[in-house]
């Protein structure tokens, strides 16, 4: 090997090193949480439930429900199969919990958490949105609570009437219905399970949400329901409130 030929390899294995260093630093924990996700079991349970709900009963909670002191209850009945910080797509870390009915589209309720303004925008099909102006666990902060996937495959709204498309800072109560459970992922030819997403959104500080799809502009919803729903800290892939957890 002539020092030409040397050279070439160094720098070729250098520029692999810091490419390796590079993803490394920036997809570190995405692919981490992929990995997690699928050596965890989580995949595989919740494909499960999806299939064989009749034989799962035990892992379902119901709506409205409250653990503990907890602020917010369950906004719908069913198991909670992806919790916060799972990730079932590469890159892509989920920022909140999806929670599975095991029933047929639109046959699951879907309730308010907490007390709130809802808003639902006038492009939103499947999706709500409650502005908490006083975050429970963090006095003098704004807080949001995004929901969606209510409505079936081809778009057909879930949501309850009396929210239309453009409502803007509506009030309701904890409890109130809200809608129900359907498939819609954009695409119609490949719906999701039928579930309700949910997840805590921060306040940018003008009274406007964040994007809920980063991961950094949304809560840990744990202790927002009073038990463990955070994937990065346990290990429980069939959440419930309980001791311990």
């Amino acid at each position: 090997m002539n020092g030409k030929t040397k050279k070439a390899l160094l720098i070729i294995l250098a520029v692999v090193l810091i490419g390796t260093l590079t993803v490394g630093s920036l997809f570190g924990k995405r692919i981490a949480a992929y990995f997690r996700t699928w050596t965890s079991g989580r995949n595989k349970t919740v494909m499960d439930y999806i299939r064989h709900p009749e034989k799962h009963k035990d892992w379902k909670l119901e709506a409205l429900t409250r653990c503990g002191e907890a602020p917010f209850v369950l906004p719908t009945h069913g198991f909670i199969g992806y919790l916060y910080d799972d990730s079932f797509t590469p890159l892509k870390i989920h920022t909140g919990l999806d929670i599975f009915g095991g029933k047929g589209v639109g046959q699951t309720p879907v309730y308010a958490p907490y007390d709130g303004f809802l808003t639902r925008e006038s492009d939103w099909k499947s999706s709500l949105i409650l502005r908490i102006p006083e975050d429970p666990l963090n006095p003098g902060q704004q807080i949001w609570v995004y929901m969606t996937h209510l409505a079936d495959q081809d778009g057909n709204s879930l949501i309850d009437k009396v929210y239309p498309a453009g409502t803007l800072d509506f009030p309701v109560q904890q409890g109130d219905l809200l809608g129900y459970q359907g498939n819609f992922s954009g695409n119609p030819g490949f719906p999701t399970g039928i579930h309700l997403h949910v997840s805590i959104v921060k306040d940018d500080g003008k009274g406007k949400y964040l994007n809920e799809l980063r991961i950094e502009n949304t809560l840990d919803p744990s202790p927002y329901f009073g038990f463990a729903l955070n994937a990065g800290t346990t290990t429980k892939n069939v959440p419930g409130c309980s001791a311990g957890q």
